[in-house]
């Protein structure tokens, strides 16, 4: 688990570089650091007709990762129809959302069925009937079915219970919320899982655009511009992947060219501790 903070060298040609690569879930698989969220975002595309785009577009970008669930409407077969020939270049983050462990079943062979035969990580979302659901996950990892096993939630209420869950020694990784105003995952989620060697994806690195409604003006961005920031989203997400704990940063957007312009965050140098500063300043000013 590198995350360097190298400063020198020209911005452009360090994001010409790509975007860096972590290590997932015990280092079993190595990814860029930004991938592409669809709640929401997904359906909008396709109802401008840009959905093919708009992958085809994370995929130029470097973006590898791209996550979706049952609970996001149509985006699980709108992906599935998006991805066309791209299936192997796409690692596919699914997840069961259901009270039911037989409804969970149906809802695996499903994306398995949509994915090309196989779901790279499953992760049950905000711990729905998680104890149903685990036996029936690593069955399907044993089968060759699902590659890693993660669990979710958003609620900082919820996390002494998905603590409890990375404690079982039975997953690989977690997606939480994590931005400079929601930092409740610093206390315990973020360390325990540097502990276990988890890996963890965020979510909501924009606090679902509510910090993107007054963004700070090109004076306040300035110090950042030696890090290849040249915007308040980019900011935003190299702050949250400026911690070594973090692999994998999910943005979500309709907007093929805004994506583009995201990707560019998931280059180093990252952020010291006086430019996280920086950005959180800006963040709770607003």
């Amino acid at each position: 688990m590198v995350c360097g903070h190298d400063r020198t060298g020209d911005p452009a040609k360090r994001r010409a570089a790509g975007l860096e690569n972590r290590s997932l879930g015990k280092g079993r698989v190595s990814l860029p650091v930004v991938g592409l969220g669809t709640w929401r975002r997904l359906e909008a595309a396709a109802a401008a007709g840009r959905e093919g785009e708009l992958v085809e577009a994370a995929i130029a970008a470097g973006v590898r990762v791209i996550d979706t669930s049952p609970m996001y409407g149509q985006a699980e077969q709108l992906l599935s129809d998006a991805l066309g020939g791209h299936r192997e270049q796409v690692f596919v983050a699914d997840k069961v959302w259901t009270a039911s462990a037989a409804d969970g079943a149906a809802q695996l062979s499903r994306a398995v069925n949509w994915y090309g035969g196989r779901v790279d990580l499953m992760q049950i979302h905000n711990l729905v009937a998680w104890q149903a659901h685990l036996p029936m996950l690593e069955a399907a990892r044993d089968r060759g079915l699902v590659g890693l096993i993660g669990a979710t939630h958003y609620s900082p209420a919820a996390f002494a219970e998905l603590a409890e869950v990375m404690r079982t020694g039975r997953i690989d990784a977690v997606q939480v919320p994590y931005n400079p105003a929601h930092r409740e995952v610093e206390r315990t989620i973020l360390p325990l899982a540097d502990d276990l060697g988890l890996g963890v994806l965020l979510m909501r690195p924009l606090g679902e655009g509510q910090l993107m409604r007054r963004p700070p003006g090109p004076a306040d961005l300035a110090p950042l511009r030696p890090f290849g920031v040249t915007t308040w989203a980019q900011a935003l997400l190299k702050w949250g992947l400026s911690d070594p704990r973090v692999h994998v940063s999910l943005t979500a957007t309709s907007q093929p060219g805004r994506l583009t312009e995201n990707a560019a965050a998931g280059s180093p140098p990252w952020f010291g501790a006086q430019e996280r500063a920086h950005v959180l300043r800006l963040a709770t000013a607003r």
